[in-house]
């Protein structure tokens, strides 16, 4: 294409599409710069059983890559959290949950990529746990919550379960 316009065109004509092809690449690199500070909203659940909460580890084809979380995903446009999440957890553990109460959620820089993490407790009500995604999972108790290696915008949510671990444990499943 570029060929083609040092034939087709007055030298004005391609000074003018230069200048224009600059100005479309700052805009563009604007719009990026704008978008890239956007959080993407994403859904996690903290899953209850027998006393323990469910981690998840990375798979190596994901990025961050052997890093622990809780499983979850990004919200669908007009979804609402919760039914992201059981969507979600169905996609990836093929379980279906009930989920409780909202946790803090979490804002984390990435670098290339803003989140806002959005945690609940959840329980699973039917199915049998199978990694979709994921490369493994292990139940972890109160005094194992820092035995695997967190993805960075989960240790928040860590933190507070080790918090008010008394608090969710005892209370009503957290609803």
């Amino acid at each position: 294409m570029h060929f083609l316009l040092l034939f087709c065109c007055s030298y004005n004509d391609k000074i003018q599409l230069v200048l224009f092809a600059k100005l479309i690449r700052v805009l563009d690199l604007a719009f990026m710069e704008i978008n890239s500070h956007k959080p993407v909203n994403v859904v996690c659940a903290v899953i209850i059983q027998d006393d323990r909460i469910l981690a998840v580890k990375r798979s190596l084809d994901m990025d961050l890559a052997g890093f622990w979380e809780f499983p979850g995903g990004k919200m669908e446009q007009g979804e609402l959290p919760q039914d992201a999440l059981i969507r979600e957890l169905f996609e990836e553990l093929e379980v279906k949950v009930s989920v409780g109460q909202k946790l803090s959620p979490v804002v984390f820089d990435y670098g290339d990529k803003l989140i806002r993490l959005i945690p609940f407790l959840a329980w699973v009500q039917s199915g049998v746990l199978r990694l979709i995604e994921h490369e493994k999972a292990v139940w972890l108790g109160e005094n194992e919550l820092f035995e695997v290696n967190w993805a960075p915008a989960d240790v928040p949510i860590v933190k507070e379960l080790e918090r008010r671990w008394n608090e969710f444990f005892t209370s009503q499943k957290g609803f």
